[in-house]
């Protein structure tokens, strides 16, 4: 999945629709998801009980399909689609597919990445 934790995204299609970028709270891999401040927001209804006694309503966040959503860029200004590449180190990194400009890296360095770029 190519959108991660802490991320700014711009939430492309829905009730949320929008060009400002918003920060992703949550990546949820295994199930293609995102949670992301202040988009899809329902209300859950709690009982009164001990802890709570008046009871009420709590707005929270609920997932969006990564789908809905594209990597905001800053060097563009927008939401872009990410590529990913091999700098000559061996990083793998996200790059925006507008600008060409680097997202940041994606874990750690791979030194058999920088021996197979030298041979070919």
């Amino acid at each position: 999945m190519h959108i991660r934790k802490d991320d700014f995204v711009v939430v492309i299609t829905g009730d949320d629709k929008g060009p400002e970028p918003r920060k992703v709270l949550r990546a949820l891999p295994e199930k293609n998801k995102i949670l992301v401040e202040g988009v899809n927001r329902v209300y859950k209804h709690l009982k009164p009980s001990g802890k709570n006694q008046q009871g009420g309503r709590l707005s929270k966040e609920m997932p969006i399909s990564v789908s809905n959503v594209l990597l905001f860029s800053p060097s563009a200004g927008r939401g872009v689609r990410v590529g990913y590449r091999f700098t000559e180190s061996g990083q793998k990194e996200r790059y925006c597919k507008v600008t060409g400009a680097s997202l940041g890296s994606v874990g750690p360095a791979k030194p058999a990445r920088v021996a197979a770029k030298a041979k070919g």
